[in-house]
């Protein structure tokens, strides 16, 4: 029994001797296959090097060649897609002729016209942009950045203290939506449909008038109390009054906003001709020609090079005026407004030729009703900040301009439904405003010029 124990044993250390060297032999083998992998690896790692240094190369010179060819495509989609921007060069001259000499006139008439392709790309990239934030959001989107153009020479003009072309200026946009721009598309559109009467969402436009008539009680009053010399404190309640209207017009627009996006949205669908609302998609055919980013970037660089130009332009008013023969109410209420009101103009037109009325009803009206409700608020207020009395005493004559255009355009949009004639009548309206501005002499002009009592 104790023979066989040690044979056990001895047969076990034996066998545990031979797994130990067959263990150390594996080991050792396996070390030399990981020594030779690492090498094979670092033998490839070294081959690889240059080949992976080449690939990165590459790959930069492509994304820094994509990122040029995508500016150069997107810098001739702005510039180089619309016959209108041979206009552009005209601000550049109007700076050169500003430094060169001292010809106020044509300052301003180059400076205006350089301004006109830029308020209409302006539009354009506007709408670039709604193709990626929807209907709602880009009508509202076109009707802010369409009236981007006459905010800023309007801020411009109030840096100046010339408070009255800020009046009249704002107040010339709302002339020029209203009777130009709606007269244009409205017989634009029935000449091309002339075999039917177009129609529109008559709901629209009816809370679109009551907000321009609320923008009308607002103007009215100051005037009516200043004319009347009823003033509890003559001089500071008509400012007073200005200033609170102000506050409270900016909260109706601010309603008007939400009650539009998110109460009833419904209400502003189109409509077609049987009086069905449909969702208000564009056509198939129709898409963006720059991306998201690309339109944003554009809407910054367009609006910095519009509020600079909008400084030689403002700066130039009253020496054009006096070089031009031509009394600064018409260039306020009527020249400058046109060029602010370009890329709207065109847009209307387009969307009626279209027989998309109840887009270029949002446009004509909707930046009416933003200027009026927004605008004119927004320049009080800005004022007040900075120590300027602007008022809403827009004196008589503007704000009875204002009141019966409100009124026609209220009785031309009852119906709901349009055609040449009615766009006829509100051009030839609109002849008889310009022709009235032209022969209007307002003595307040010059007055408000700083240092000029």
């Amino acid at each position: 029994m104790a023979n066989n124990n040690s044979q056990m044993a001895g047969t076990n250390s034996h066998f545990e001797l031979r797994s130990l060297e067959e263990r150390s032999v594996h080991e050792l083998e396996d070390e030399n296959l990981v020594s030779h992998g690492s090498i094979i690896r670092k033998t490839q790692s070294l081959d690889a090097a240059p080949h992976r240094s080449f690939i990165l190369a590459v790959s930069e010179d492509y994304g820094n060649n994509y990122i040029l060819n995508s500016v150069l495509s997107s810098f001739k989609v702005v510039f180089f897609s619309n016959k209108i921007n041979l206009l552009i060069p005209c601000g550049f001259l109007a700076i050169l002729v500003d430094l060169l000499t001292s010809h106020h006139g044509w300052v301003f008439l180059l400076s205006l016209l350089g301004i006109i392709p830029l308020a209409e790309r302006l539009g354009w990239a506007t709408e670039q942009l709604a193709f990626y934030t929807g209907a709602t959001v880009g009508g509202l989107l076109n009707a802010t950045f369409g009236n981007a153009t006459e905010l800023i020479i309007s801020v411009h003009a109030m840096r100046s203290g010339m408070i009255r072309v800020v009046q009249q200026s704002l107040l010339g946009s709302i002339l020029s939506n209203m009777l130009l721009v709606l007269g244009c598309a409205f017989f634009c559109g029935g000449i091309v449909h002339s075999t039917k009467e177009q129609v529109f969402n008559k709901a629209n436009a009816v809370m679109n008038s009551g907000l321009l008539l609320m923008a009308v009680m607002g103007l009215l009053f100051p005037a009516v109390l200043h004319f009347t010399r009823t003033e509890l404190h003559y001089g500071k309640s008509e400012l007073a009054l200005s200033r609170f209207s102000s506050c409270i017009m900016l909260v109706a627009y601010a309603a008007y906003l939400f009650f539009q996006l998110k109460s009833e949205k419904n209400l502003y669908a189109p409509i077609n001709e049987e009086g069905i609302q449909t969702d208000g998609s564009l056509d198939d055919d129709e898409a963006p020609e720059v991306s998201k980013w690309e339109s944003i970037i554009w809407l910054f660089v367009l609006t910095a090079w519009i509020s600079f130009l909008s400084e030689y332009l403002v700066n130039a008013i009253e020496g054009a005026s006096v070089t031009l023969n031509i009394p600064i109410a018409f260039i306020s209420v009527i020249l400058l407004p046109i060029v602010g009101n370009a890329a709207e103009h065109a847009g209307a037109i387009m969307f009626a030729i279209k027989d998309k009325l109840d887009i270029s009803l949002g446009v004509a009206i909707g930046s009416s009703t933003q200027i009026s409700m927004f605008g004119i608020p927004f320049c009080v207020i800005v004022g007040w900040v900075w120590g300027h009395p602007m008022d809403l005493n827009f004196q008589i004559f503007e704000t009875a301009t204002l009141f019966m255009t409100v009124l026609v355009v209220a009785f031309m949009l009852q119906e709901g439904t349009s055609n040449y004639f009615k766009g006829l009548m509100l051009l030839f309206c609109y002849m008889i405003v310009a022709a009235s501005f032209f022969v209007h002499i307002d003595p307040k002009s010059i007055q408000d010029k700083p240092g000029k009592t």
